[in-house]
């Protein structure tokens, strides 16, 4: 009982802590928010700030453990007769409806996430590294899910599906769209992507 109100507290106040340096990334700039500003919007101490979070760039980055952690698992649960597509296909879908669920934000502060990710230059560079890291472990765990692949083609495979994902995605970011827009663009590259990777089923 007690260990669950106190769970409790720390996921509110960890939520607390991502809605207010979103807020106040999109007043101030990410650049000029300082994390004592952060935790006094909280209302939690800078030193409590630093118990969730090691900087500005992991409260944005929150969810990335959770995320590849679905995605590895989808991998590990492959049925007997699916194939590669249908796996990556999974991976894809399951990862989109967590985002238009908006999981821990509201529809804006998910869009207003995603645009700081691609346009400020400490959180791009931070995402390419994750993105690199990424697309290392799910090739690995794509060629342990189908052996018969070599771990290049799985490689591949993941590396062309994220790379059409998010290239689609920052080449229309300057088009005035919601979070529904951007995952629908991304989901027509995702198609385009699964189409062009039959060949390895």
């Amino acid at each position: 009982m007690v260990e669950g109100l106190r769970e409790r507290k720390k996921q509110r106040t960890r939520q607390a802590l991502i809605e207010a340096a979103l807020r106040l990334f999109e007043v101030k700039g990410f650049e000029e928010t300082t994390l004592a500003e952060i935790a006094e919007q909280a209302d939690v101490s800078t030193r409590t700030f630093f118990s969730y979070f090691a900087s500005k760039e992991d409260v944005v980055f929150y969810d990335t453990t959770a995320r590849l952690g679905l995605a590895l698992a989808t991998m590990e649960s492959r049925r007997p007769d699916e194939t590669v597509t249908a796996v990556l296909l999974r991976i894809v879908e399951e990862s989109f409806e967590q985002a238009a669920s908006y999981q821990d934000l509201t529809a804006e502060e998910a869009a207003l996430r995603m645009r700081l990710i691609l346009t400020e230059p400490q959180l791009q560079a931070r995402a390419l590294l994750i993105l690199f890291d990424t697309q290392l472990q799910l090739g690995r765990a794509l060629h342990g899910a189908f052996p018969e692949l070599t771990p290049g083609d799985a490689a591949a495979a993941v590396g062309a599906l994220i790379g059409a994902i998010k290239l689609s995605v920052m080449a229309t970011l300057e088009q005035d769209q919601s979070l529904t827009d951007i995952l629908g663009t991304a989901r027509r590259a995702a198609e385009l992507a699964i189409a062009g990777l039959h060949t390895l089923d």
